[in-house]
């Protein structure tokens, strides 16, 4: 797996924003698929920022909250 640019610019507690390498270590998954769920549009709206995307925190935690939801309900993918 190649390295992103942005992996060598760790979040800082505060910042309102994750990497895609962020954002795999707190669902512990691969960024490759977090780069999958985003372009099939499964995973958490990613913000493009020049050749970088970014997460924002409030959507990634509502998407996880949303995932929760459909799996305590039986529905959708968990």
């Amino acid at each position: 797996m190649k390295p992103s640019a942005n992996d060598d610019y760790p979040a800082t507690p505060k910042s309102p924003y994750l990497t895609t390498a962020e954002l795999a270590g707190l669902l512990r998954t691969n960024p490759e698929t977090v780069r999958y769920w985003r372009h099939t549009g499964y995973g958490p709206l990613g913000l493009k920022v020049g050749r970088h995307v970014l997460y924002a925190r409030a959507d990634v935690e509502t998407w996880i909250a949303k995932r929760q939801a459909e799996a305590e309900h039986g529905s959708g993918r968990a």
